[in-house]
C-alpha cells in the first residue's frame, strides 16, 4: 500500500512538473515572426532586430516572414489563423489598432484572436513647416490655421497613415481644418514640404532630422510624450500649445489566441531582457525610436485604449481608406 501511494505521489509530481518543463523547452525550433508590412519600414526594422536578439537570447532561430498588402491585413489574417503554438508570432505598428476603424469588416477579431506578448518600441513624428510659413511655433501655426480655415495643407505618406491620422488629431483636437494632400510615401511629401508645394508634415523624426538640421524645413514640435534625445530643443506638442496630443508609432509582438501563458510570459521576459541592454539602447537611438516594453496585461490594454482613441478621431474626421 505504501508503495501504490509513493507511486501515485511521484506520478503526480510528473504531471504538475510537465507544463513548466514544456515552458522552459521553448523554442525547440525556428520561430516565425510576420511583419505584415513591405521590407525597410518601421516594423520590419525593429522586428530584424527583434529576430537576431532573439535568436541569441533564446538559442533557436527567429525568422523575419513579411507579408504585406491591405494595410497589414494580409500578415494580420495568416497570425490569426495561425497554430497557437507559439512558433508564429507578429510584430506590428499602431495600424493593428487604427484597422478596425477604417474597414467595415476584418478576415479576423482584433481583440480575440490575438495574444498581447509586449511593446518592443516607439517612434515620434515632428510636426514640420516649410520655411515660407509664416510661423515659428505650434501656437502660431494654430493661430495662422484658424485665419485662414481649409488652406494649411499637410502631406502625409496615404490615407490612414500616422502621418494623416496625426493631422487629423490636431485637427479633432483643436477644432481646425486643415487640407490632407495624400502622398505614395513619405519621401514624396517631404519633398514637397521642403519645395513649398505643401505647407505642413508629420514625418517620423528619423526621416526629417537632417533637413530638420540643414535647415530646409522647421520642426516644430515633436508628437512623443517626451522629447528626444536625438533633438532636445524641440517641445512636444503639449509644451508647444496643445495639451494631450499624442500620435506616435508604437510597434509591438502578439500571437495567435491560445498560445500558452508559459510561452507568452518567456518571450515577454525575452523582450525586457533585449531591450534593457546597452546594445538595444545604442541601435535604437540610432534610428530615432524609444524603447518601450511592458506586460502582456498592459499591451491588451493599449490596444484597447488606442483603439477607443483612433475610431473616434477617424469617425469625427471623417477618414475613409478610399479616399483620393
Amino acid at each position: 500500500m505504501k508503495q501504490i501511494t509513493m507511486m501515485f505521489i511521484a506520478l503526480a509530481g510528473l504531471l504538475l512538473a510537465t507544463p513548466a518543463s514544456a515552458g522552459e523547452a521553448y523554442p525547440a525550433r525556428p520561430v516565425r515572426m510576420i511583419v505584415p508590412y513591405a521590407p525597410g519600414g518601421n516594423a520590419d526594422i525593429q522586428a530584424r532586430y527583434m529576430a537576431e536578439r532573439l535568436t541569441d537570447v533564446l538559442g533557436k532561430q527567429f525568422v523575419v516572414d513579411n507579408r504585406p498588402g491591405a494595410n497589414g491585413l494580409i500578415g494580420m489574417e495568416t497570425t490569426a489563423h495561425a497554430a497557437s503554438d507559439g512558433y508564429t508570432l507578429m510584430l506590428v505598428s499602431n495600424g493593428f489598432t487604427v484597422n478596425p476603424a477604417l474597414y467595415p469588416k476584418l478576415p479576423y477579431d482584433t481583440v480575440k484572436d490575438f495574444e498581447p506578448i509586449s511593446l518592443v518600441g516607439e517612434t515620434p513624428l515632428l510636426f514640420v513647416a516649410n520655411n515660407a510659413v509664416h510661423a515659428g511655433n505650434v501656437k502660431e501655426v494654430l493661430a495662422l490655421a484658424r485665419s485662414r480655415p481649409s488652406q494649411l495643407n499637410y502631406g502625409s505618406s496615404g490615407n490612414g497613415s500616422p502621418a494623416h491620422l496625426a493631422g487629423a488629431l490636431l485637427e479633432v483636437t483643436t477644432g481646425l481644418k486643415l487640407v490632407h494632400v495624400p502622398y505614395k510615401g513619405t519621401a514624396g511629401a517631404m519633398v514637397d514640404v521642403i519645395a513649398g508645394q505643401i505647407q505642413l508634415g508629420f514625418p517620423s523624426m528619423t526621416s526629417v532630422l537632417l533637413h530638420v538640421k540643414s535647415g530646409k524645413v522647421k520642426a516644430l514640435a515633436i508628437t512623443a510624450k517626451s522629447r528626444s534625445a536625438l533633438a532636445p530643443d524641440i517641445p512636444t506638442m503639449s509644451e508647444a500649445g496643445v495639451p494631450g496630443y499624442e500620435a506616435t508609432i508604437w510597434n509591438g509582438m502578439l500571437a495567435p489566441a491560445g498560445t500558452p501563458k508559459a510561452i507568452v510570459s518567456r518571450m515577454n521576459e525575452a523582450i525586457a531582457q533585449i531591450l534593457k541592454s546597452p546594445q538595444s539602447r545604442e541601435r535604437y537611438a540610432a534610428v530615432g525610436a524609444e524603447i518601450r516594453y511592458d506586460s502582456p496585461e498592459e499591451f491588451r490594454a493599449l490596444i484597447g485604449s488606442d483603439m477607443a482613441k483612433w475610431a473616434k478621431v477617424i469617425r469625427v474626421a471623417g477618414i475613409r481608406v478610399d479616399q483620393r
